[in-house]
């Protein structure tokens, strides 16, 4: 197809012309699209994208030659804005992974302070029940409890009742967080 044909052809959206387009273009505008954003697939779909633009388009072109230059720049411009809108991406995710370390930092200071909040607590108990309410904390069962502080299993589970009831009368509000903390349980 002459290259007069070829454009007037492309102006009146004949298919023949865009079969040519994409034969006679294709494999170059993909290459050239590879120089920028390094990546086939990407390339592929530039290519296709500027082609859809230019069936979609009303845009009417003068010369081959300009009709040419077209494609290369707008398979270059798209390259660019594929490339921005990665550096976007990019900074976003690296914004909400900072956000994401500054949550897991507050997260554990808060859990420090509520732990440090339940040991001066749990000091403030009686003795035996404070030993009781630590053997506790430490994971232990009630009748692991028992033979170690040599009481009977009832006492142990009078012990934690009386430090449960201190603990959730002198922190309040914060009993509940350490509960659902999982830093103590019933």
């Amino acid at each position: 197809m002459q290259p007069e044909e070829f454009i007037d052809q492309i102006n009146r959206k004949q298919m023949p012309a865009f079969r040519e387009l994409f034969g006679s273009f294709y494999r170059y505008l993909v290459l050239y699209a590879m120089r920028y954003v390094r990546q086939q697939e990407v390339s592929e779909d530039i290519v296709q994208e500027v082609f859809i633009a230019i069936w979609e388009s009303d845009k009417k072109y003068n010369s081959y030659h300009g009709f040419r230059a077209f494609l290369y720049d707008s398979v270059k411009n798209r390259c660019l804005n594929y490339l921005k809108h990665q550096e976007v991406e990019r900074r976003h995710a690296e914004i909400l992974l900072q956000e994401q370390d500054e949550e897991d930092e507050d997260y554990r200071l808060m859990r420090e302070e509520m732990y440090r909040a339940l040991h001066r607590a749990v000091d403030e108990l009686p003795e035996r029940c404070r030993q009781v309410f630590k053997l506790h904390l430490e994971g232990k069962k009630n009748e692991e409890i028992a033979q170690v502080l040599e009481l009977s299993v009832e006492t142990v589970k009078t012990q934690k009742k009386k430090a449960m009831y201190f603990l959730r009368e002198r922190l309040g509000k914060s009993y509940c967080l350490l509960i659902v903390l999982n830093i103590i349980s019933l």
